[in-house]
């Protein structure tokens, strides 16, 4: 598949943003402006950006509690999810979610879940509400590899494959759920087989080369609009730990670094000047556009105010007002 140059440029600085944004993400805990966790997804860039870069605005996705990745390659916008990040009031949910409950429905994303495979069944009710209003677009659920071992993955693919829905399950594997390998948690080599069970196709695809998993996710688009369900496993790496505590104290840094060599935005930048797609200064400017832009949604997110006090119960649903208001079992909403 042929890619024009803009689109080629476009990938790699979506995949720069993301690395950018998260290396600024983790120096704000170290300055103490950042309170609680996250998930980083460096070394896994390729594979959110490559799936949602391949998909029409249209299209749904469900994130995954470490999907910086998937939100910018759905055209999330940076400032908003700094700020949400620094629990500001501009921010997508007004300071109140974190980078974990990010949302934008304007591009097609549902959210994401810090509930280990939550996303799943949310993708499969909204490609059922796109099959039912017959909609000519698609689901993407992402997760990672443990979560492929969830009740919530078994009944929602079943499901999906029972009603035929328009729902791409996308299994992020970076080998580790938390600090267990994969090897101790599942007794086969390759997650995709897990498709066979339910009836529907299966494939496994280096995470590392965004050309591949975009051309990839194209033809996974057009399949599952004819033919319902697929599962897509992306076989990649997360450098640093499952969140900002982990010591990592279950893997070797000879293990970490051989990855390190396999990074994906050092590979796709060798094969665009290889294949001379884009030159040195072209990237260059590029990579200068991405620190940019980080920079400039640093300074929108730094500079936004906190969200007033009396504001903390707005957005919050109840039967009746019941705000202030204490409730007959004793707890105060």
């Amino acid at each position: 598949m042929k890619l024009s140059r803009e689109k080629y440029g476009e990938l790699y600085l979506m995949m720069a943003q993301t690395r950018n944004f998260e290396e600024t993400a983790a120096r704000l805990f170290v300055e103490g402006k950042v309170h609680g966790t996250a998930h980083f997804c460096i070394g896994e860039e390729a594979t959110g950006v490559g799936v949602c870069a391949a998909l029409e605005k249209e299209d749904m996705i469900t994130q995954t509690h470490r999907g910086h990745n998937q939100a910018i390659g759905k055209g999330m916008d940076l400032k908003k999810m700094m700020a949400e990040f620094l629990g500001k009031e501009t921010g997508y949910c007004k300071g109140k979610g974190g980078c974990m409950h990010i949302a934008d429905f304007s591009v097609g994303s549902l959210g994401a879940n810090g509930v280990v495979g939550g996303g799943i069944p949310v993708a499969t009710g909204a490609a059922l509400s796109q099959k039912y209003f017959k909609r000519p677009n698609i689901t993407v659920s992402f997760f990672g590899d443990g979560a492929s071992n969830e009740g919530a993955f078994h009944e929602s693919l079943n499901l999906a494959s029972v009603w035929q829905l328009p729902v791409l399950f996308v299994c992020t594997n970076n080998y580790y759920g938390m600090s267990t390998h994969v090897n101790k948690s599942m007794h086969i080599d390759d997650i995709s087989v897990r498709a066979s069970s339910y009836g529907m196709k299966g494939i496994a695809l280096d995470g590392n080369d965004i050309i591949l998993i975009y051309e990839e996710t194209k033809k996974a688009r057009e399949y599952v609009l004819k033919n319902g369900p697929m599962l897509m496993v992306l076989n990649t790496y997360r450098w640093m730990g499952h969140s900002k505590s982990d010591p990592q104290v279950y893997r070797t840094k000879e293990e970490v670094n051989q990855w390190k060599e396999k990074c994906p935005i050092k590979r796709y930048r060798e094969y665009l000047l290889g294949e001379k797609i884009l030159s040195p200064a072209e990237l260059e400017d590029l990579d200068k556009k991405a620190r940019e832009d980080v920079a400039e949604a640093l300074h929108f997110a730094e500079s936004s105010p906190e969200l007033p006090i009396e504001k903390i119960f707005d957005d919050v649903f109840a039967a009746g007002d019941m705000r202030n208001e204490k409730h007959k079992n004793g707890y105060v909403l």
